[in-house]
């Protein structure tokens, strides 16, 4: 029984020293299909997942959502120390290490009491053990515990400034394609100004969010869950808005150049399809998100913006294609994520988050007086 418990607790070390390692310090995504970190998420993101679909899709549900991704960063730290103090308490008993404690009886929760405070280099010394292969396994077990804290504490800020680049450009979008973003609204509020110049360079800028979106979410891929500041805002949706605007490009707009934005799709589709297939998110064919009808009223909406289809004839066809060569991606990731997607026409007046205030009741100001102000009217 003993040697059976050395075998376990060498292997549980290795297992959640190499999960570990992948996880925090490897900067690419492992192929391999069992993993204590994604079996982790796996398992508490469709606990959590659940219950949040039992609400209704308003601002508590967001709220209830935002709190997943922190916590189960603070979770998975548990896991793995806990692991650890384990294994080591499996190892000192497997091996019948002499302990001296003010016990009388010494258990297994002796053990695991020692390994404890080991781990977190308390030092108490009111339980130390007396053979010298006990003693060195506690110095190898501090040794552990002293890299792991190191870990935490370099791994919170990395994740916190991959975090804040994302989320930076993402309200910077705000103004630009609205709230919800959208590939329409964009293209429209660029229209008037210095077109198209100035969406290209806003694309380009695009280009490399998505670039950095790809590599920082596949080298953690807690990030995925961490959700904007804005109920309205999600890094998917900005994902989502960056296609589709590339799309319209792709399929011919009169005075719009192609190749730079062929780059962008590049760019912001194999971000979506690694992130999909990073997460086991299976394309979903089967979900359309522009119908015929919402073809014609987007058409309309972009010729009232002096923006036309080069081929209008083959137009719907050319974005059906496109798109489906990555909405699938995009709807899977939506319905594991529970992050809506943007629409192709939006249905009703919106006004933007930057328009809007929780004291908006005390002041004259309304969002067509603050469109008012911008236009100098």
């Amino acid at each position: 029984m003993r040697i059976i418990a050395i075998i376990i607790g060498i292997l549980l070390i290795l297992v959640i020293a190499q999960d570990g390692f992948e996880t925090v310090i490897l900067p690419r995504r492992v192929a391999r299909k069992f993993r204590l970190a994604r079996l982790f998420y796996s398992t508490t993101w469709q606990l959590w997942s659940s219950l949040a679909r039992k609400m209704r899709p308003n601002g508590r549900r967001g709220q209830f959502l935002s709190y997943y991704g922190p916590l189960s960063l603070l979770l998975l730290l548990a896991v793995w120390a806990s692991g650890f103090v384990f294994s080591f308490a499996l190892l000192q008993w497997g091996l019948n290490s002499p302990l001296h404690s003010p016990d009388t009886s010494i258990s297994f929760a002796t053990y695991v009491y020692m390994s404890g405070t080991t781990f977190v280099t308390l030092g108490l010394g009111d339980v130390i053990p007396l053979s010298s292969m006990g003693r060195g396994l506690v110095a190898i077990e501090a040794g552990f515990g002293l890299a792991f804290l190191a870990l935490i504490i370099g791994y919170l800020p990395v994740i916190y400034q991959a975090f804040s680049r994302r989320e930076t450009n993402i309200t910077l979008l705000d103004a630009r394609a609205g709230s919800p973003p959208g590939a329409l609204e964009l293209l429209k509020r660029h229209a008037n100004s210095n077109y198209p110049d100035e969406l290209l360079q806003f694309m380009r800028e695009w280009e490399k969010w998505c670039a950095d979106l790809l590599e920082s979410h596949i080298s953690y891929p807690v990030l995925t869950y961490y959700r904007s500041q804005h109920e309205r805002q999600s890094w998917l949706g900005a994902l989502t808005t960056v296609l589709d605007v590339s799309a319209l490009a792709l399929v011919g707009i009169e005075n719009l150049p192609v190749k730079p934005m062929k780059f962008a799709f590049a760019v912001a589709r194999h971000a979506a399809v690694d992130l999909a297939q990073t997460y086991g998110t299976p394309p979903i064919r089967n979900a359309k998100r522009l119908s015929s009808e919402d073809f014609v009223e987007l058409r309309e909406q972009l010729a009232e913006a002096g923006l036309v289809f080069k081929h209008e004839e083959s137009a719907e066809r050319r974005l059906a294609e496109i798109r489906s060569t990555y909405e699938p991606f995009l709807i899977s990731l939506s319905e594991h994520l529970l992050m809506p997607l943007p629409e192709w026409v939006p249905q009703g007046e919106r006004v933007d988050d930057w328009q809007t205030s929780a004291w908006d009741h005390f002041l004259p100001s309304t969002p067509e007086a603050i469109d008012r102000a911008m236009r100098g009217n």
